[in-house]
């Protein structure tokens, strides 16, 4: 069982990073300070490099290496100056790797971090600012501004723990956390400006009034170093479009000052290579440094939903997914030692299962550790085979997969095999529509980019205005939902997962976060 070199398969792709769960990088901290931490007896006898293996930022010991990943403070200890065993894979990484911070504005957004937030002097928010400055500046290599969520005031209980009362409270808001990151910052962290709004409109305000802290003549030494698109930006290809030409002609995408773009929470397989197109029109015809990354905690949400993938759906002009069901859960296997994909093929549970190179070092009992009359951590016997570190194991499984997925999507890309999302031709299942001049997606990205000239750029973007609107946004919304984060944003609250026959097409949206909550307070 060789090791799987995934950073080295990742070409001029953008960058997925895997959003880690606390719960997750528990298991390898822990054990790298307490041998003892898991028992012996539940380490897989195919795990050579012990659980150290499960850690893809280690390009010596890992079963798979990726070098890049995301971390959010949201999560994280926000002492730095104490140790903390649980992120020990956070904050004493290999040099080479690379972390993005997210400076857990969503905290903020749900009520967690309470404080007055529009008041420079609320000692909560200021301290909350404080250690998430001192965190960001102290572990990552690039990481996003504590920016206020638009959809922040839309929730009563938000606006309570908030005091924030309406969007400019938002903005206001944003503008002491930018204006305190900006004087205080110590410069080994690079942050990108985090853009809000809900609509086109607010986006475009927010861009308006915050585009002033990348700008290298208003803070030379101090501005912010690239961008992060949250609200509608993130999931609205029309918005994207426009946003990325306003910065390039407004000199916001400059090679060495603005080099790097974040989409927040992105999932759909199809975004992975709408965002590569992006990314290579940027580099071949304005600024060769540029680089896009996009996150999301599907592969740690879906385990906690008790989900695995098992296969990825790249049929040309079809839709697009990873697949997942329902893993095996059963304490018959508690003694089983088959393969764990062979005990699943053989026995029906799955017709197929894509192999990684952490389910083909387990056991079908390495899941199943549970027989009947077993009892659990709290001396009970419970309904389930698994373990709290069966959802560990799982959960590599899947971040292997989702990264394989990521870059197989794009290698059948470039080969002409196309998703019908990125077909002019093809819209939803409904109904199709041409234009005279039928286009791919990333055609009409490489003339938005080519030319110099903004007018003609911007009226490409609007010809295309109907096409935008097919485009599933990174959420999941489709025609004039794509274009109202609102809409999305609900889909967190109120979700659902859409369903094909016996498997599931996810993204984060389709995800019951509560779940992955509960694992990370009580997993371990």
């Amino acid at each position: 069982m060789e090791q799987d070199n995934l950073t080295a398969k990742q070409k001029d792709y953008a960058i997925f990073l895997p959003a880690i769960s606390t719960f997750y990088a528990t298991y390898i901290g822990k054990q790298r300070h307490d041998p003892n931490y898991i028992d012996k007896s539940r380490i897989p006898s195919g795990f050579n490099t012990g659980i150290e293996g499960m850690n893809w930022l280690n390009s010596k010991k890992g079963y798979f290496t990726y070098k890049w990943s995301l971390y959010s403070a949201g999560h994280a200890n926000l002492d730095a100056s104490v140790f903390d065993a649980r992120e020990d894979m956070i904050r004493n990484r290999e040099a080479g790797t690379f972390l993005l911070g997210d400076s857990g504005g969503f905290q903020i957004g749900k009520g967690a971090w309470e404080g007055n937030w529009k008041d420079p002097n609320c000692p909560k928010a200021q301290k909350k600012r404080q250690q998430v400055l001192k965190w960001l500046d102290t572990f990552m290599d690039r990481g996003m501004t504590l920016d206020i969520p638009s959809w922040t005031t839309r929730f009563e209980a938000s606006r309570a723990a908030t005091g924030l009362d309406n969007f400019q409270d938002g903005v206001a808001a944003t503008f002491i956390n930018n204006d305190y990151f900006i004087k205080n910052r110590s410069g080994k962290c690079k942050f990108l400006n985090v853009l809000q709004g809900e609509t086109h409109s607010d986006a475009d305000d927010w861009y308006a009034l915050m585009k002033k802290y990348c700008d290298p003549k208003q803070y030379p030494n101090e501005h912010f170093n690239g961008w992060a698109m949250g609200g509608q930006n993130m999931c609205d290809p029309h918005l994207v479009l426009r946003r990325l030409v306003a910065l390039r002609f407004d000199g916001l995408l400059e090679p060495g000052l603005h080099d790097w773009m974040h989409f927040l929470g992105t999932s759909k397989l199809e975004w992975a290579l709408l965002l590569t197109d992006i990314q290579r029109a940027v580099r071949k015809y304005h600024n060769p440094k540029f680089t896009i990354s996009f996150d999301c905690a599907s592969p740690f949400l879906a385990t906690a939903n008790g989900q695995i993938y098992y296969d990825v759906r790249l049929d040309d002009l079809t839709k697009w997914s990873y697949q997942m069901k329902a893993s095996v859960d059963n304490k018959k296997y508690s003694k089983d030692q088959r393969n764990f994909r062979d005990a699943l093929l053989q026995d029906k549970i799955f017709e197929k299962f894509i192999e990684s190179p952490i389910s083909q070092r387990l056991k079908v009992n390495d899941i199943c550790c549970y027989g009947p009359g077993d009892l659990n951590k709290i001396g009970k016997e419970g309904k389930t085979s698994w373990d709290s570190f069966s959802y560990a194991l799982q959960m590599a499984h899947n971040v292997w997969t989702h990264i394989y997925a990521v870059q197989e999507g794009n290698r059948i890309y470039e080969t002409g095999v196309m998703p019908s999302m990125l077909d002019t031709a093809f819209s939803d299942k409904n109904r199709m529509f041409f234009y005279d001049d039928h286009r791919f997606f990333k055609d009409i990205v490489n003339d938005v980019f080519a030319t110099s000239d903004r007018g003609k750029a911007e009226k490409l973007i609007e010809h295309f205005n109907e096409y935008w609107k097919t485009i599933i946004g990174s959420r999941g919304n489709v025609g004039q939902k794509t274009q109202n984060s609102q809409s999305m944003f609900n889909r967190l609250f109120s979700q659902t997962v859409e369903k094909t026959e016996d498997c599931y097409s996810i993204d984060d949206s389709g995800l019951d976060n509560s779940k992955l909550e509960n694992l990370e307070m009580n997993g371990d």
